[in-house]
């Protein structure tokens, strides 16, 4: 391996920026994985180095070594250095997010407000280096004072998706950093640019050497590494269902904490007293905003029957809106899908729909893979509820609209998912919106709003098949996953 700074340029029209590991403060290994840009195929994007055991076992060492000096820095103090961190990536927001674009697909507009997003948890992270960490609890003995403390876990592993190539890593290392923690990262295969423009903000903004490492390489050599060294006491996951739930099998026989957020069926149930052309601009953003690639993007939508004609033909015509093109192209609404692979499985499941009898209202796709992947914003009605484009996940921007009889029907439909990630509901019944924010069964639920899209200070998290449902992201409540609690009696 070699250290090599990555060529991190701030023009637009920049040199390609090459991808390296960051261990123990150096930048190495020689980049051999191309990345193309998904919406000009032709056109390399990024090179990367592909990961090994060995360069995971360095990693985690170096995490090791640097740990305990790293937790002994006053909270202020680490969390100065995740503000500067933040701070830096806004200076950078603009070449960062075209990088972002270039390798994950998403449109310029989405691609800085990602940059954005992830320069805000830094720096409200780094804000609770401030804040109490523990309570002064009354004894029942004389003389006796009662406290609490949170302690971080050690080293953490930390695996993250392409869809939120920059926002989700920096939302579980933030969180895991104030802690006291340090972290080895694995980021996705197809997004190693935007993770390393966060490992770049945390460098240059002070961090010691080996307490943010990153390794770059595939998910069944990197991942499985982390997720078998015992050196790792927390491994945080971000991706699908099946895998999560292998890296779930690894992490609870060696009884290591693990923190899962896999995948979503969202649905969205629409009642005669919402206003039509209003629900569907709701359900259009949830379902095609970022392309339809995000774990709490809207697939599902069931109608009540007096709104139903209304409400199809809004959708139709916002699905209509949703213009694809080059992410840096500024009239394009929707950007590319992020590969080929994730092109076919959008097409596919457009292609078998219609081919079991389902209408496709709008959606067919005319283009040129060749020329980039770029897939229209689909609406499909008349299905089963048994249909696999109701059950099946497809992570793209394709909906499946159902009539149901009433609220009650709706409700039931709605929990009848292996997922439980966002649920929606659009009315102007106040007593509707209440029960159902009771009822559905997810962990997160929106009334009269998208389903995708979230604040940074709340819990964030699904249920069922969606979440191990036990550790909360971001907000304050991230913290509980990176510590463990200790109380301290003290006499007098």
């Amino acid at each position: 391996m070699t250290s090599t700074a990555p060529d991190v340029s701030t023009s637009t029209d920049r040199e390609l920026i090459t991808a390296r590991h960051l261990i123990n403060g150096e930048w190495l290994g020689e980049a051999d994985t191309e990345r193309m840009n998904p919406a000009r195929p032709g056109e390399l994007a990024a090179l990367s180095p592909s990961g090994t055991a060995a360069d995971t076992d360095a990693a985690i060492t170096a995490a090791a070594t640097a740990q305990p000096g790293w937790a002994a820095m006053p909270a202020p103090a680490r969390g100065a250095i995740l503000i500067t961190a933040g701070n830096l990536l806004l200076e950078r927001q603009t070449a960062i997010a075209e990088d972002l674009v270039r390798e994950e697909g998403k449109t310029l507009a989405e691609a800085k407000g990602e940059v954005k997003r992830a320069s805000d948890v830094l720096r409200f992270f780094g804000s609770l280096g401030w804040a109490a960490t523990g309570e002064v609890l009354s004894s029942g003995l004389p003389d006796t004072t009662i406290t609490t403390r949170r302690e971080p876990l050690g080293v953490v592993g930390l695996i993250t998706p392409w869809n939120f190539p920059i926002a989700i890593p920096a939302w579980k290392s933030a969180p895991a950093l104030i802690s006291g923690n340090a972290v080895v990262i694995k980021p996705a295969e197809l997004t190693p640019l935007s993770a390393t423009h966060l490992a770049r903000a945390l460098h240059d903004a002070g961090l010691p050497a080996g307490v943010f490492n990153m390794v770059h390489g595939k998910g069944r050599v990197v991942g499985d590494a982390l997720a078998r060294d015992p050196r790792i006491a927390g491994l945080s996951f971000t991706g699908s269902t099946n895998v999560g739930l292998g890296l779930q099998e690894i992490l609870n026989a060696r009884r290591a904490r693990v923190q899962l957020e896999m995948g979503g069926k969202n649905g969205v149930l629409v009642l005669d007293d919402a206003d039509a052309r209003k629900a569907a601009q709701v359900v259009a953003a949830g379902a095609f905003g970022l392309t339809g690639q995000a774990c709490t993007a809207t697939s599902r939508v069931y109608v009540t029957p007096g709104v139903r004609a209304a409400f199809l033909e809004a959708l139709t015509e916002e699905a209509a809106a949703y213009s694809t093109g080059d992410g840096l192209d500024t009239g394009a609404r929707m950007g590319a899908v992020v590969s080929g692979q994730q092109f076919e499985q959008n097409q596919a499941a457009v292609r078998t729909a219609v081919e079991r009898g389902v209408t496709l209202l709008h959606g067919e796709y005319d283009g040129d893979p060749d020329a980039g992947f770029f897939f229209p914003a689909a609406v499909l009605t008349d299905l089963p509820s048994d249909d696999a484009a109701v059950t099946e996940e497809i992570f793209g921007p394709v909906v499946a609209v159902l009539e149901v009889a009433d609220y009650e029907a709706g409700l039931a439909a709605i929990n009848n998912s292996r997922y439980g990630l966002t649920a929606g509901i659009c009315t102007d019944s106040l007593a509707r919106a209440t029960d159902f924010a009771a009822r559905a069964q997810a962990g997160v639920v929106k009334v009269n709003r998208p389903t995708a899209g979230l604040d940074l200070n709340v819990p964030f998290g699904g249920v069922k098949d969606s979440s191990t449902n036990t550790f909360r992201e971001q907000g304050k409540s991230a913290l509980d996953f990176f510590t463990w609690g200790k109380t301290i009696y003290t006499g007098v």
